[in-house]
């Protein structure tokens, strides 16, 4: 029998606004004078039966549930006088060919790891959260916002992980499940060094449970559960709450394009398509050997927008970072001529994902006003990062992958003919205002024989660390927010490996170890200089001064923050010491460096801090080192500069 606020909730779920739906369908559990007892719901409106298979109704033929009448929700309460946490279990469907499957729930809050991938029945740790200071702070940030938009304007650093391989036990490989830490351990173990670091935020390759270690979590099962591999739903929650209690914020990869074909996962949930598009060119993605999620179903809109508030309100996540919309996106994506179907007006736009992308930006953002909503999105598709009331996706951030590609592209390049792709340097300044960017150097760009990022750069071994110092000086002086995956801060030489943690040996040879500690620099110069970050997003905050020196591969510019305070940027690409450069400045004084990047305490050549005066028109004359990267800025009245060169504190290892 449904009540009332079945029926609604039914109703809401089939409307696709059921944004609390994971508190509707999955298992839930209630106790009454002494009797416990655990209701579970489950969507599966072609199946001819649904049963509860358990370890506690038996793993064979399990308990019926009955169909709720006018829904596709079929609904079971067990009793018992033992609670039901912990409980294993999953759903025997019955088709209507008569063939059975066994399914994980997909509004599980705790998944099994390996073995029969059972969900585990399991509440929500929504006790012990100390980290009300972090969300204040998190709050007062974005009303601090100088526009709409969701603009952030904070610096923004984010380190990308991935938490299987950033560190084990003992440093074991992980091809065993054996040598994994837990969310308990490394939270202790990664806040530190990411404050160390300096870095403002940290980005998780997905959490979500998933069956395929070699799918990075990518392959998503169990959508709202926290994967068992390192630990509990109350461990994962320990673990956020820890990071916002060291001031470091948390985002989240998502993935609501697509879905693996494992048998007790979503595909044909019901025995025939259900949260999969129908249509066999929608349906799969064979590059991926994944489903599409048909987001134009209005119970698949349920399911993904409650998802993504879910992880806000459950887990206090700060962002979420929107895998693969550029699929999305467009119906020929990955497809040959022949193999998609146009929509109405004749075009490759796929009408379904944009409305999906605007309801779901809405809705996260009429909850949360103070979250990221990021997209990974390839194309040059317009307003990714405008407002949903503007005509735009309504994310507030998204990955500028062009930008890394043309860097990279350049400092591939031997430096003789780098003359020839000067553009490449230059261009993204053509459209970096048309977004709110995110400059990633990512998980993508280090594997499957793409190389490590030092091992991008060109030339010989010293010349690799001293161009990617430079490379790091450009990405950190840009317009836009930073990202960088783990390993590339102390110059990984092995590409990344899902089974292995990083070779954190490294850095106990010096090139690696002054990679590290420039890298660290260089953050702190980041997040102490308003002027690298304030502006983001307008001309207000950037001016070329030499953007055409294409035969010395040299670019100079200024970064400007709100008030006018300046810092000035050099970056030489080239392996020759430009000597006397001219440069002019925003007025006169004296001009010192915030950071140079040949330093010897970096693995450079230069052994002192120079000074430079200006001259009666208001120029300094400037020896840049090869393969360098110089951010200079006025000292101030009393001659003290509002960031030293040489950092206090312990020296890393």
């Amino acid at each position: 029998m449904s009540d009332g606020s079945t029926e609604y909730q039914s109703w809401l779920f089939h409307q696709g606004t059921n944004y609390t739906s994971y508190e509707f369908l999955g298992a839930h559990t209630s106790s009454d004078g002494g009797v416990c007892a655990c209701t579970f719901r489950a969507w599966a409106p072609n199946a001819s039966s649904v049963s509860l298979i358990s370890d506690r109704t038996g793993w064979e033929t399990g308990a019926p549930f009955s169909k709720i009448p006018g829904t596709g929700i079929w609904e079971l309460t067990v009793r018992d006088a033992s609670p039901f946490e912990g409980t294993l279990y999953k759903y025997l469907i019955e088709s209507k060919d008569g063939k059975r499957h066994q399914k994980s729930d997909p509004y599980a809050f705790r998944s099994e790891y390996g073995g029969g991938k059972a969900s585990i029945v399991a509440g929500l740790p929504r006790d012990g959260w100390s980290d009300a200071g972090w969300m204040n702070y998190r709050k007062g940030i974005f009303e601090r916002s100088p526009k709409t938009g969701g603009f952030y304007p904070a610096p923004m650093n984010i380190y990308e992980m991935h938490l299987g391989s950033w560190m084990t036990k003992d440093g074991g490989g992980t091809a065993d499940g054996k040598h994994y830490l837990g969310y308990r351990e490394i939270a202790s173990r990664l806040a530190p060094y990411l404050l160390r670091m300096g870095y403002t935020h940290v980005e998780l390759l997905p959490v979500m449970e998933h069956p395929y270690d070699g799918s990075w979590g990518y392959q998503i099962t169990g959508y709202y559960a926290p994967t068992s591999r390192f630990g509990t739903p109350s461990d994962f929650a320990y673990f956020v709450n820890y990071l916002h209690r060291c001031g470091i914020g948390v985002i989240l990869d998502w993935v609501p394009a697509h879905f693996p074909k494992d048998e007790n996962g979503l595909i044909e949930f019901d025995g025939s398509p259900l949260y999969e598009y129908q249509g066999v060119d929608r349906m799969e993605h064979k590059g991926w050997g994944t489903r599409f999620f048909d987001v134009g179903r209005p119970e698949v809109q349920s399911f993904l927008v409650s998802n993504a508030l879910f992880w806000f309100r459950e887990y206090h996540i700060d962002g979420l970072r929107i895998d693969a919309v550029a699929s999305m996106l467009y119906l020929d994506y990955d497809r040959a001529p022949g193999e998609w179907s146009p929509n109405p007006d004749g075009g490759n736009e796929n009408r379904e994902a944009v409305a999906f992308f605007r309801k779901l930006n809405t809705a996260v953002f009429a909850e949360f006003g103070d979250v990221l909503m990021i997209a990974e999105e390839s194309t040059a598709w317009p307003k990714v990062t405008h407002p949903v009331t503007e005509g735009g996706l309504g994310f507030n951030y998204k990955w500028n992958m062009g930008f890394s590609n043309d860097l990279f592209d350049y400092v591939r390049c031997d430096p003789v003919c780098r003359s020839t792709i000067h553009d490449k340097l230059t261009f993204p300044m053509f459209y970096a205002f048309s977004e709110n960017f995110i400059l990633p150097v990512s998980h993508d760009e280090v594997v499957h024989g793409k190389g490590s990022l030092i091992d991008k750069m060109f030339g010989a071994y010293d010349d690799k660390f001293s161009t990617m110092r430079a490379f790091y000086t450009y990405l950190m002086t840009m317009p836009g927010k930073k990202l960088t995956f783990m390993g590339c801060e102390y110059a990984q030489f092995r590409e990344w490996d899902y089974e292995n943690q990083l070779e954190w040996f490294m850095t106990d040879f010096p090139r690696h170890r002054e990679m590290s500690r420039f890298v660290a620099d260089q953050n702190r110069v980041y997040l102490s200089e308003p002027c690298l970050w304030e502006n983001d997003s307008s001309w207000s905050g950037f001016s070329w001064i030499e953007a055409d020196d294409r035969d010395e591969n040299l670019v100079i510019y200024r970064r400007i923050a709100s008030g006018g305070d300046a810092v000035t940027v050099i970056v030489n690409f080239s392996p020759c010491f430009i000597r006397g450069r001219r440069i002019p400045t925003e007025g006169e004084g004296v001009y010192a460096p915030l950071l140079n990047s040949a330093y010897t305490r970096y693995g450079g050549s230069v052994t002192e801090e120079e000074k430079y005066v200006t001259d009666g028109m208001n120029n300094i004359t400037v020896d840049v080192p090869p393969l360098s990267g110089i951010i200079l800025k006025r000292e101030n009245e009393s001659g003290i500069r509002v960031f030293p060169s040489q950092r206090n504190g312990e020296e890393e290892k």
